[in-house]
């Protein structure tokens, strides 16, 4: 991901003045995104909205609603219905290649059509923009998280173009410039968007692949013996964690010994984020319920098919009363077979609809031990273990690649759309 593009530089200049939003460069001016368009107009509905004559299916003009939107990316490309002659008559009527903004429900949403559209009331549309329309998207974008501060609450989150058109913005006054900064920021996407695409692809690689390993559906090479359907409780000990009366918040201490509860509960293992801790004389009262690498985390109650394979470095923390832990019989199951059983869909489903419980589900280690899994011999265990842990770590360095990737797009839009940093022609920044 770069700043910069061909025959320019990115720098940080200097020079810059005070405007009521804050500092910019001097040839830079606060506008009113009410300044960058010819009109910022909102759209229209045909009443009553449900009335079928409105629509048509073979019409080549759509009717974006929000839920359109939601999962459009910048460019939207196709809509769920479709205006007929009447309804086009009664909406607003949006050329494609227009820029739009969802105001209501989803506030503050950019998106470019790439087909003819109309749209409600709670979009507007940016007619005439008086600038790079790509540098205002990436505007407007920048902005969707503050609209949510300033959108006014009904029964729904919404915007009124008045509020729209007064808020003021940096804009420089070069159009080069303008378009620059949208190009580093759409290549920016770009690469987010790449890397969303190849992780979706992993996932459902990895799920594929789950569902024909765990399932003897196919077999590795070498491997032939059948598979034995096995109850949890013949392969493994279960036990539920302390009752309430054992442990208290109040107990919890900044340093010590971590304790697990349903929240720590992750895709990939046990996840760190605000692990309560007990003191060293708590641990001691409560070791019969520490942990050992190679033992599985249930929750117990709400979410019941979630759990975690306990890794190495997490031996002798502890778990709490809403969990169960499994603790496998390593000459009959190997851990982390067993745990990529329970990940299964098979499995989840199986837990779900044997879970206990009319307001919350819950779980017990009666049914938990009743559940049947199918097992293969350790050693190809251990082989479709390791296929599945290759694919796990390819999985978490993409996760890892995107959330850098998304990151450092946030810091080059704070410091393209501010001015911070430009970028300009190299004999303007030599």
């Amino acid at each position: 991901m770069e700043l910069n593009e061909p025959g320019a530089k990115c720098v940080m200049l200097a020079g810059c003045k005070q405007a009521g939003i804050g500092e910019m460069p001097l040839d830079w001016d606060a506008q009113t995104l009410g300044d960058l368009a010819a009109s910022i107009s909102r759209g229209a509905s045909p009443r009553p909205i449900d009335d079928p004559i409105w629509f048509e299916e073979s019409s080549r003009v759509g009717w974006v609603r929000i839920s359109d939107i939601t999962s459009a990316g910048r460019h939207l490309k196709q809509t769920t219905q479709w205006l007929s002659e009447k309804g086009i008559q009664h909406s607003r009527f949006i050329p494609s290649g227009s820029l739009i903004m969802s105001i209501c429900a989803t506030v503050g949403r950019p998106v470019e059509t790439c087909i003819d559209t109309c749209i409600h009331d709670g979009f507007v549309v940016f007619t005439d923009p008086q600038v790079d329309q790509g540098f205002l998207f990436h505007v407007l974008k920048d902005l969707e998280p503050k609209w949510r501060e300033k959108g006014q609450t009904g029964s729904q989150m919404n915007l009124n173009t008045a509020l729209i058109k007064g808020t003021s913005v940096p804009v420089p006054r070069s159009p080069k410039e303008q378009a620059s900064i949208a190009k580093a920021l759409t290549e920016a996407d770009a690469l987010i968007e790449s890397l969303e695409q190849l992780l979706t692809k992993k996932r459902q690689i990895k799920q594929g692949t789950m569902q024909q390993l765990l399932t003897g559906q196919r077999r590795l090479p070498g491997f032939s013996d059948d598979w034995l359907s096995e109850i949890v409780g013949a392969i493994a000990e279960v036990k539920t964690g302390p009752f309430g009366s054992s442990l208290h918040e109040s107990d919890y201490v900044n340093d010590g010994t971590p304790i697990v509860t349903v929240e720590h509960l992750g895709e990939f293992g046990l996840t760190r984020q605000n692990l309560p801790m007990v003191s060293a004389s708590d641990r001691q009262r409560l070791r019969s319920y520490e942990l050992e690498a190679g033992d599985i985390v249930f929750s117990r109650v709400g979410s019941v098919d979630r759990n975690a394979l306990v890794r190495y470095e997490e031996t002798g923390w502890l778990f709490s009363g809403r969990l169960l832990r499994v603790r496998p019989n390593r000459n009959r199951v190997a851990p982390e077979f067993l745990s990529y059983q329970f990940h299964s869909e098979r499995f989840k489903a199986s837990v779900v609809s044997v879970a206990v419980g009319q307001t919350m589900a819950s779980l017990n280690t009666s049914i938990l031990r009743g559940l049947r899994v199918m097992l293969p011999c350790l050693e190809e265990q251990t082989a479709i273990a390791s296929i599945l842990s290759d694919m796990d770590a390819e999985i978490i360095a993409l996760e890892a690649r995107l959330s850098k990737a998304r990151h450092l797009k946030q810091g080059m839009a704070q410091a393209l759309l501010t001015g911070r940093i430009r970028l300009v022609p190299r004999s303007e920044a030599s």
